[in-house]
């Protein structure tokens, strides 16, 4: 699969995936969903500063932090409930996939990342279409943002 678009780190988490047969792919997409932090304190007590991810079946928060220019490394922050594993999974995906990475690099990420992890069969559209949401509010965040 081409993934020259892609950060690597972002890569590796597809090349991952794309090794593996679907069942092992659902165990996998788990395997991030286990794997997403809790929020920081100051985001938890302040759920005003995420935006919520309407496009996702399962409540679904995020917001980003900014590091100073000139590279703006981009911080992800994500809140989703224990009991939506697949939304936490795609969650993990992002974070992992994305975070600390320059805003330019993000924003150069394919929109269709989603769909090269081989799940499409697996989950739902509905599914698949919140995680191609949250890297599309990812990316609309860091276009926003004051410094862009």
């Amino acid at each position: 699969m081409e993934t020259t678009a892609i950060p690597q780190q972002l890569a590796e988490i597809v090349d991952d995936f794309q090794a593996l047969d679907e069942p092992d792919r659902l165990q996998l997409l788990l395997e991030f969903s286990r794997g997403l932090p809790e929020l920081p304190e100051r985001f938890r007590e302040h759920p005003e500063l995420l935006e919520q991810v309407v496009e996702c079946q399962s409540p679904l928060f995020l917001t980003l932090e900014f590091a100073p220019l000139p590279e703006r490394i981009v911080s992800l922050y994500f809140s989703a409930p224990q009991e939506a594993p697949t939304t936490r999974g795609f969650a993990g995906v992002l974070l992992e996939g994305l975070n600390g990475l320059p805003a330019a690099e993000i924003l150069a990420v394919p929109d269709d990342v989603p769909e090269r992890l081989g799940l499409t069969r697996a989950i739902t559209p509905l599914r698949m279409r919140g995680m191609a949401a949250m890297l599309g509010r990812i990316k609309r965040q860091i276009r926003e943002s004051p410094a862009a």
